[in-house]
């Protein structure tokens, strides 16, 4: 197993460590719907995105996701079927990408599919609010649990850490919307990648790309530029990249 560096120099890197290219990678209704209201989520894209998402995986050194996408959804964040791990392989990548799991309240359910799967390690991003028990049940199944800020956790530190002590160099994140949201406000998106999808799911509890708190001022919204569309069958595969 890797040796960790001490705690004295960990802290020196993170001061100085640059940051993960950030990518979000999401598909949505024509209404900017990412799952139905009950946030019962079943695929509703193509089987092109469902490649669109591994092909994306397999640029990136950790794929990122919210506790409760992990929890509802038996997801496991890995590069996928043999084709995509051999694509990692002659990017120079490790053959399976490291995992993040995001819980700023502890809450990720120990027990999740995520966890029966030890083909990489599976660092879990929490804040100073979660409770010793939660905290120490993740420690006995995760590799790595990472605390910083209060009461949500502070992005830029948890990003500086994943670079400096597992060389994150580029992060794919797969929300859901309140992750996503968190990841603009603190300005740390530099790729957006959006599958519009042919159909209308509605409801205004519905969750979308990006929910939590948002911006409360159009003049702060996190701006985009349009990079490239490609159309493939009856969905719109966009590429936004962050304004200077």
């Amino acid at each position: 197993m890797r040796q960790r560096p001490q705690l004295s120099t960990l802290n020196s890197q993170l001061s100085t460590a640059p940051l993960p290219f950030v990518l979000v990678n999401m598909a949505m209704s024509a209404d900017g719907k990412i799952a139905t209201a009950s946030r019962a989520v079943s695929t509703f894209s193509s089987a092109r995105d469902h490649d669109h998402l591994y092909e994306l995986r397999a640029t990136a050194d950790a794929v990122m996701s919210g506790a409760r996408t992990v929890d509802l959804n038996n997801h496991t964040l890995g590069p996928g079927a043999e084709r995509f791990r051999k694509i990692r392989l002659s990017r120079g990548l490790a053959e399976y990408n490291l995992r993040v799991i995001v819980s700023g309240s502890g809450s990720v359910d120990p027990g999740a599919e995520i966890f029966q799967h030890r083909f990489s390690p599976i660092l879990v991003l929490t804040s100073r609010r979660a409770p010793a028990a939660a905290l120490k049940k993740l420690r006995a199944v995760a590799d790595a649990v990472k605390m910083t800020g209060t009461r949500d956790v502070d992005f830029a530190v948890a990003l500086r850490w994943l670079r400096a002590e597992w060389n994150v160099k580029r992060l794919l994140c797969e929300g859901g919307g309140e992750l996503n949201d968190a990841l603009f406000r603190a300005g740390l998106v530099d790729e957006l990648h959006l599958t519009i999808c042919p159909r209308v799911i509605g409801g205004r509890l519905a969750p979308t790309i990006a929910d939590g708190l948002g911006f409360q001022n159009l003049s702060d919204a996190f701006q985009l530029k349009l990079n490239s569309t490609k159309r493939v069958g009856d969905e719109l595969f966009c590429v936004f990249t962050r304004c200077a």
